[in-house]
């Protein structure tokens, strides 16, 4: 048999956010290998004989290093396996795909890029924050938290703080760190900022302010990760556009219970 895998978005938090042909591929798969940030409930898409594959990082326990995630998709392929590479949103976002078709191909091994809804943009829609909007914002910036460290990193936050929107994500790990250095960045501190846990699942919750009153907001709100970061005008739309009740969403909807 010829093996085959398949990089795999599997949405944003929410299962049925999948796309179809994640799906058909995720039923055809002898093997996943699976990331903290998908709906634990996909694992069940997969045919009982599939062998299925953490990958992830859970709190306290390290996470499988890339190097070693590459190797092991390889070893699989090349014994004939279909092998679906799940991970949360989309995987050319912030999602290692890249560096895993590169070790396929160096390999010889046939592969297909399944793109997903990108937390980035799937997120915000549930909470009523369009990413762009005419006459408010028509263009956005997409970074992870982790850029705001202190070592250099090489992103032009005077860039960042120019773009009508940015979504940051990760956010959790350096909100104050992210606030500061917008603003010294040129950014107005008044800027509306909205920070979205768990979004598209049951256990979604929202905290509006402004980029500077927003770390203390979040101090005594303590929403948990993951989470996501929205600044610009369009995260003032929220408070008319939200439209998604979390109570509706079924409870096995939701993040892992450790998280």
């Amino acid at each position: 048999m010829t093996g085959k895998a398949y990089l795999v978005g599997a949405g944003p938090g929410r299962a049925d956010l999948i796309t179809m042909r994640g799906l058909t591929v995720l039923r055809q798969a002898d093997a996943v290998l699976y990331d903290r940030l998908i709906a634990p409930e996909l694992l069940d898409e997969a045919p009982s004989h599939a062998e299925r594959i953490f990958v992830g990082k859970r709190p306290g326990h390290h996470a499988v290093r890339q190097e070693r995630i590459n190797e092991l998709m390889v070893r699989l392929v090349h014994n004939g396996l279909q092998v679906v590479r799940l991970k949360g949103g989309d995987p050319c976002v912030f999602g290692h795909a890249g560096e895993e078709a590169a070790a396929l191909a160096a390999a010889g091994l046939p592969y297909e890029i399944v793109p997903g809804v990108s937390s980035a943009i799937g997120v915000p829609a549930y909470a009523g924050v369009p990413l762009t909007q005419r006459g408010v914002a028509s263009a956005f910036a997409v970074v992870t938290a982790h850029e705001a460290s202190e070592t250099a990193s090489g992103i032009d936050w005077r860039a960042l703080a120019a773009m009508p929107t940015l979504v940051v994500l990760m956010a959790l790990t350096r909100l104050d760190s992210v606030c500061t250095k917008l603003i010294a960045a040129g950014r107005n501190p008044l800027t509306p900022a909205i920070l979205i846990s768990r979004g598209t699942t049951a256990q979604q919750r929202t905290l509006r302010a402004t980029l500077a009153t927003l770390p203390d907001a979040q101090l005594r709100a303590m929403l948990l990760p993951p989470a996501i970061l929205v600044v610009g005008d369009v995260a003032a739309l929220s408070d008319t556009l939200a439209w998604f009740d979390p109570a509706s969403v079924p409870a096995h909807h939701m993040f892992w219970e450790d998280e």
